[in-house]
């Protein structure tokens, strides 16, 4: 059933996700999914839950607090990338208590340790990495839902604005976007894993510069 779940969020969106979907999946009457679980929202925390568990961090924590880090959200971020649904899903405000959501936490915090930062700043570094991560994640979620809903590439859509672009670049009003635009080169291409890997590294090299000023300056760079 969880796994049927994910599937379908997987390849349809979570607005698509029903219990009567994955009944249907299964091929079993909708009321029978309710003697394990008691709604949508239940069944989505144990996706979120079995989607989190399908990569594991190391039993051994490798050297240096950078590369603890980078260890985490390297693996935080394959998870996200193969399940763009669970971006929406991993809330920090009201964060669910499960084994791999806090295996994650615990792993960040137990690096964190070594920082010489308070408690709060321990939690506050953690949770604005995984918001970084999450933020970053969310964008695909919103494309694989607007490719579902309208059939329209990510390509397709820029064709389809394109001329609107142009009106707007060369109307005087944006001469920073007008002068990006002309130097960009013509085959230039958004790509989230190159955005991902550069928005982590100006993380870790802020949090760096922050323990360095408070006399922590051993965050280990990893090789």
């Amino acid at each position: 059933m969880v796994t049927a779940g994910i599937e379908i969020a997987d390849s349809e969106g979570l607005l698509a996700l029903s219990i009567r979907g994955v009944a249907s999946r299964l091929g079993a009457p909708p009321m029978s999914l309710y003697r394990h679980v008691r709604s949508k929202e239940d069944l989505v925390g144990l996706m979120a839950e079995q989607a989190l568990g399908e990569e594991r961090l190391p039993e051994a924590a490798p050297p240096g607090l950078r590369t603890q880090l980078e260890v985490a959200a390297r693996l935080e971020w394959k998870v996200l990338r193969r399940h763009p649904w669970l971006a929406r899903v991993l809330n920090i405000s009201r964060p669910t208590p499960t084994p791999n959501t806090l295996g994650m936490a615990e792993w960040v915090l137990r690096a964190l340790d070594t920082s010489g930062l308070d408690a709060a700043d321990r939690l506050q570094v953690h949770v604005l990495l995984h918001s970084f991560i999450q933020g970053l994640a969310v964008n695909l979620e919103a494309e694989a839902q607007a490719l579902g809903e309208t059939g329209v590439s990510e390509q397709e859509h820029m064709q389809r604005y394109e001329a609107k672009f142009k009106a707007l670049t060369v109307s005087g009003r944006f001469p920073s976007f007008a002068k990006l635009s002309r130097e960009l080169p013509a085959d230039f291409e958004l790509e989230v894993d190159a955005l991902f890997e550069q928005g982590l590294t100006t993380f870790l090299d802020g949090l760096e510069a922050r323990l360095a000023r408070v006399g922590r300056g051993d965050i280990q760079r990893s090789s």
